[in-house]
């Protein structure tokens, strides 16, 4: 017989809540009553009746002047310019690449607006359609830039920086885009020994640290020696790490990454997904965050 893990049910501890910075958002629920005041106008995910402004969807209410509207909670990605996100080549096609990035339409990479290898700056030539395969195909993993959106919501992206490109050997964990905190940087390296890109569109990826900075491949060369298992162990910790947090439905940044991690030190890898175990080290991360912001 195959042996039951069987938990019994444990009382919460009571978690000190803090004010968000610029006050508590305000939370509904479809069916709620955002407003009764005529004078807002009426935005995404709300509609009037009796002469009431009502959410249709769940989320936090956002007021922009008189324009009132909810921004959900659990949602496609929408990018937005300057965004950093992990994606997918899902087709090669005339010029350019098509991206899956978690959105409602693929995304874009044209050709001309890539680094060539080495870094080269030069028109591109048919030389270099012809060769696009050779840069990136189908199945592979790229991090990006949002350039720029189009009307229908579809976005265009680039790769002219050498932090941008080709993502080799690391573990993909896609979550929800509105629990990824938007900040000055999306690229960690984390002093655990692993490196993460916290894609704006829900993607992380967890790689290991490279030891030096390969800055004349211009982002198409991947390191495919084998990764030590010290190094997978890493990794496969801070991947159960994110799905705890998001379990729990906590921030996902550098700083909520780590305590996480640390906090999960004294649980094997397999047993941080163990709901009683998960709810106990994202508790723990979430107190050391209240007590770094208080």
């Amino acid at each position: 017989m195959a042996a039951m893990a069987m938990r019994l049910p444990v009382a919460r501890k009571p978690v000190r809540q803090s004010a968000a910075p610029g006050g508590e958002k305000h939370l509904v629920a479809p069916g709620d009553i955002i407003t009764t005041d005529t004078g807002y106008m009426r935005g995404h995910g709300t509609y009037v009746g009796e002469e009431k402004l009502i959410a249709s969807v769940a989320g936090a209410v956002e007021r922009v002047n008189k324009l009132v509207y909810v921004k959900a909670l659990k949602t496609r990605y929408n990018g937005e310019v300057g965004d950093i996100v992990v994606g997918r080549i899902t087709e090669v096609q005339q010029k350019r690449w098509k991206v899956e990035t978690n959105s409602r339409l693929d995304s874009v990479l044209l050709l001309s607006s890539m680094n060539l290898p080495g870094g080269e700056l030069r028109r591109r030539s048919a030389e270099d359609e012809l060769a696009m395969r050779d840069y990136l195909q189908e199945g592979d993993l790229i991090s990006a830039e949002v350039q720029s959106v189009f009307s229908d919501g579809a976005v265009s992206l680039h790769t002219r920086s050498l932090k941008y490109g080709k993502l080799g050997q690391g573990v993909l964990v896609q979550v929800s885009p509105s629990l990824v905190k938007r900040q000055k940087t999306h690229f960690h390296d984390l002093p655990c020994g692993a490196s993460v890109i916290l894609g704006n569109n829900g993607f992380i990826w967890i790689y290991p640290t490279p030891e030096q900075k390969d800055e004349e491949a211009g982002g198409f060369t991947t390191n495919l020696e084998p990764v030590p298992l010290s190094d997978r162990e890493v990794i496969s910790r801070l991947r159960n790490c994110i799905v705890a947090l998001v379990t729990q439905k906590l921030m996902l940044f550098d700083t909520s990454i780590l305590y996480c991690y640390e906090a999960s030190l004294p649980h094997q890898i397999k047993d941080i997904l163990k709901p009683e175990v998960m709810e106990e080290i994202v508790l723990e991360t979430r107190q050391r965050l209240l007590d770094l912001e208080g």
